[in-house]
């Protein structure tokens, strides 16, 4: 396998906010798609951290 090959699936992980969505926005302008609901939860401190998985669809 390419180690250089873009992934098929991704979980991106942050604390909710500018990055975190700069993060999944960049994923989608590289073709990949939503998969699923995006998850929250919150640290001990308050801190809510996301998770949303993406997937590269398939070539066509």
């Amino acid at each position: 396998m390419d180690s250089e090959a873009p992934l098929t699936y991704r979980l991106l992980t942050g604390t909710d906010d500018r990055a975190f969505c700069e993060k999944v926005s960049a994923a989608l302008d590289d073709g990949y798609v939503l998969h699923g609901e995006p998850q929250l939860t919150t640290r001990p401190d308050g801190t809510v951290v996301c998770a949303q998985a993406v997937v590269l669809p398939p070539a066509r």
